[in-house]
């Protein structure tokens, strides 16, 4: 009777396990998580599983406060070892960036904007106006006749002021780090041209779209140049032309539009006029897109450490691109974020979590705590070396010869006498774990073969 091939090779049952090592009973359950255990002590017998890298979790960032303005006397251990934090940090980073505002320049003699002595406060009385002095800086300056002509006698005092000023402390801190290679920007809100006066903090006029891009980005322009609101042609900065309720004229534009009219007999296009190159509120800024350009950038050098000094932050552009870099920094396991100011940290939801230390001081003194050499000291030429001086020594050394006299002691003059060291001698009656050397055996004597004469001459004896 043929056999059903079914039944031939009887299959396992449902609840039986097929593939593991330990036999399972028929009939006996099996549930989820037993199959689960069983296939993980399968894994056993395979490659062993890969290691996890262990992660940390971040360490805590918290905000310590510094206040360098308060009698020596009052300083507290704390207080000394978070200023050595902030001196350790301008002295060893090598990724740093500063923005900087109108606070770093008051000691030379240039006027913040926003405090009791500030521009704001003063063009009021001075110029007589309704409202702050803020609105000098507003585009809507040239709509009014009186305006303007306040704007024009501002940029020129503006000017004069920024002719005579001498960089400051902190200046030279920025011009340093910039020297040494550890300022990877200086983001500017000043107008005043004297960070960029120094070499090492030299910038482009206007900006570059792509890099490479200089130390110092102006934010909001400056008082260097001046530009043609029609053509865009820029010319050295002149504060004389800035007289009175009428923009000055453009010179190009007045010689090419004398050339169209007169000589070519075409009509008229205009004249442009003439304004400082800074950036006023409620108007585009034209380094714009470079500046967006250059923030990307730095932001994905990660800096290891972001200085905010001097300013207040009301700009609101200014105070996005702080918010992103200070999270960039603290990011790091070894960044460090601070606020460097008289005035204590904005308030603000966005700005929350920023700092890792507030500094209550001037920005001179901390230049002044860092102690970094100036950037133009000169290093000098006296160690450097002509090839014919070098080449002279050279042979110097080649002919010149030493005499080396060794001290000789007794015992080692037994020592040559003897054959052997004192110290050999000792050693051999020293047993060492070392094996022995095999003794060869000793060859057993060769039997020499004797003659038949001899023996027949002994037996007659």
């Amino acid at each position: 009777m043929p056999v059903d091939p079914a039944k031939r090779y009887p299959s396992p049952t449902s609840t039986t396990v097929s593939g593991i090592q330990s036999p399972v009973k028929l009939g006996e359950p099996i549930f989820d998580h037993e199959i689960v255990s069983k296939a993980l002590d399968d894994s056993a017998d395979g490659p062993p599983p890969a290691k996890k890298r262990r992660i940390s979790p971040p360490k805590e960032r918290t905000t310590e406060y510094l206040d360098l303005m308060k009698p020596d006397e009052e300083f507290t251990p704390e207080d000394s070892r978070q200023m050595e934090r902030l001196v350790t940090a301008l002295r060893k980073k090598k990724k740093i960036v500063v923005i900087a505002g109108a606070g770093i320049s008051v000691s030379a003699g240039i006027p913040d904007f926003r405090s009791a002595t500030g521009l704001f406060a003063t063009a009021k009385s001075q110029h007589k106006l309704a409202g702050s002095g803020k609105h000098l800086f507003d585009a809507s300056v040239y709509k009014h006749d009186a305006t303007t002509r306040s704007f024009h006698k501002m940029v020129r005092e503006m000017a004069q002021m920024t002719q005579s000023a001498k960089p400051t402390p902190f200046h030279h801190l920025l011009a340093s780090l910039a020297q040494e290679g550890r300022l990877l920007r200086l983001y500017s809100q000043n107008i005043d041209c004297i960070d960029t006066s120094m070499k090492p903090l030299a910038t482009n006029i206007p900006l570059n779209p792509k890099g490479p891009w200089p130390a110092t980005i102006q934010l909001h322009g400056s008082l260097e140049k001046m530009v043609c609101t029609k053509c865009g042609q820029l010319q050295p900065f002149n504060g004389e032309v800035f007289d009175g309720a009428e923009a000055p004229l453009c010179g190009a534009c007045v010689v090419d539009d004398e050339v169209r009219t007169a000589h070519a007999g075409k009509r008229s296009h205009g004249i442009g006029r003439l304004r400082p190159r800074f950036v006023l509120y409620n108007e585009f800024n034209p380094d714009e897109e470079a500046i967006g350009n250059v923030s990307r950038a730095d932001l994905k050098a990660r800096p290891d450490a972001v200085l905010v000094v001097g300013t207040t932050l009301k700009i609101p552009g200014t105070r996005r691109l702080v918010k992103e870099l200070c999270q960039v920094a603290r990011g790091r396991r070894d960044g460090i974020t601070a606020w460097i100011n008289l005035d204590s940290e904005p308030k603000g939801v966005d700005l929350k979590n920023c700092w890792d230390i507030v500094v209550r001081s001037k920005c001179d003194n901390v230049a002044r705590l860092a102690a970094l050499p100036p950037w133009d000291c000169p290093v000098g030429d006296d160690y450097e070396v002509s090839q014919e001086e070098h080449r002279e020594s050279q042979e110097r050394r080649s002919k010149t010869t030493f005499a080396v006299n060794i001290p000789v002691s007794p015992d080692i003059e037994t020592e040559e006498l003897s054959g052997k060291p004192k110290q050999v001698e000792q050693v051999q009656g020293i047993p060492t774990p070392n094996a022995s050397p095999k003794i060869s055996a000793a060859k057993k004597p060769t039997k020499t073969k004797q003659s038949k004469n001899s023996i027949r001459r002994q037996k007659h004896q």
